[in-house]
This record gives structure tokens, C-alpha cells and sequence, in this order.
């Protein structure tokens, strides 16, 4: 059994006996891991403050049977603390870990461009850079799209010709009002012109007003959908 060092996002910690946690992380060589970090409950250790929830960090890690052991842990971005004192915020961060940890399903599956958006979106939610719930709705649109499940925007999925004022989950995109079926919603414009926003992270159409109840309700299904089950921190946030 070896060591590696990889640096990762902490997705989520669970409590191992009296003084140990179970940390979920996503690296960015080795995908998503999960690992014993022995100790880290203990009130005075330094150790356990650089592996809570959405901090990132450079890790050397000793392989196990079951599990592997976190044996070093340094801080590259303390984006945790910042968000955790932000309720907003908290809550966003709390759907976009939960987003990669559903779509990183296969451990130890290397999956850089999801590493490299997940960091993003902490960063933008740490330094403010937009309304946490635009940013959490970007990111899972955005995550989905890498995997796979970009929703069609610019023309109707059946004829293809025609722009669409209905929107179907299950057909992946707009329909027309010819040819759409019956379980496509009729969607206000400026609703398809924000979900089509949040799926290529453009900040000129997001910025400055929040988002209708329409857009959240579709990334909420979009997700849900495709993932074939629901994120759980998108209804705490609506409820």
C-alpha cells in the first residue's frame, strides 16, 4: 500500500468512532474519494479545520483495503469559512456539493472539468461574485451539461426549426407550439432566457434581478430528471 498527494474539495464528513470522520473528496487526479481522517474530532485539532465541508486542500493520502487514510492536509483555499457564516451562501454551496457527489458516482473515476467548475463555484460563492442561488443553479446546470445532459434552448427538439415557447424535461429542451407534447409547460420568456443563462454562465442576463420561480423550478426538475433523483438541498432552499 502506497501514499499519493492530490489536492480536493471536502463534499462531506461523517462521524467514525469517537475522535475519527469518514471525509468524502473530490481530487482532482484521482476523483472522487473517501477517506479516514483520524483524530479531526478532537476540539484542538488544526488538522480537522482544514477538512470541514467545501474547504480545499492539498492532501497526502495513504492507501487502504476499505478505506483510505488522510495522513497530511494543508489549506489552499479556506473557502468554508467564508461561506459558512453566509446563510445564502451555506445553502448554495450545500446544493453544489450534493450535485457532484450524485454525478461523481464511481469512485476514483478521474474527472477534472467537474473539479475545475466545482472550485469555481465555491470561489465565485466565497468572494460574492453573484447571488448564491444564481450561482448553485449555474453550477448544477453547468455539471449536468459535462455529463452529458445539455437541455436544447434555441430551437424545438422535434421539427428543429421553429423556436419554442414550451419546455419538456423528458424531450430535452424547447418545443414549438405546433409539435409540442403533452407534458412540455409553457414557459414565459424571460424564464427560458435565464435557464439558458444559467447553463452557459452568462452573468450579463443573471446579474441584478433574482431569479423567477419558473427557472428555479426547472433546474430543480432538470436535475432530478436526468440524475434520477432529486437534490434534496434544492427543496430544503424552497421550502
Amino acid at each position: 500500500m502506497g501514499l499519493y498527494r492530490d489536492e480536493g474539495v471536502i463534499l462531506r464528513t461523517a462521524k467514525l468512532g469517537e475522535a475519527d470522520r469518514i471525509i468524502t473528496i473530490l481530487t482532482r487526479g484521482h476523483g472522487k474519494i473517501r477517506a479516514v481522517a483520524k483524530g479531526v474530532r478532537r476540539t484542538k485539532s488544526r488538522f480537522g479545520a482544514r477538512l470541514e465541508p467545501f474547504m480545499r486542500a492539498d492532501l497526502l493520502i495513504a492507501e487502504g483495503r476499505a478505506l483510505d487514510t488522510v495522513s497530511q492536509a494543508e489549506s489552499i483555499a479556506a473557502y468554508g469559512a467564508v461561506i459558512a457564516v453566509d446563510y445564502n451562501a451555506y445553502e448554495a454551496a450545500n446544493v453544489i456539493v450534493e450535485t457532484i457527489d450524485k454525478l461523481a458516482s464511481s469512485e476514483h473515476e478521474c474527472v477534472p472539468a467537474q473539479y475545475q467548475l466545482l472550485i469555481g463555484a465555491l470561489n465565485a460563492l466565497a468572494k460574492h461574485a453573484h447571488a448564491p442561488r444564481a450561482i448553485s443553479g449555474s453550477y448544477v446546470m453547468r455539471a449536468l451539461s459535462l455529463a452529458g445532459w445539455t437541455p436544447r434552448m434555441g430551437t424545438c427538439v422535434v421539427c428543429g426549426q421553429r423556436m419554442g415557447s414550451y419546455f419538456s424535461i423528458a424531450s430535452g429542451g424547447v418545443m414549438c407550439e405546433a409539435d409540442h407534447t403533452t407534458d412540455a409547460r409553457r414557459i414565459p420568456p424571460r424564464a427560458l432566457q435565464e435557464f439558458q443563462a444559467l447553463v452557459q454562465g452568462d452573468w450579463t442576463v443573471l446579474d441584478g434581478v433574482p431569479l423567477q420561480r419558473v427557472t428555479e423550478e426547472l433546474v430543480e426538475d432538470w436535475a432530478e430528471y436526468y440524475l434520477e433523483r432529486p437534490i434534496r438541498s434544492l427543496r430544503l432552499i424552497d421550502s
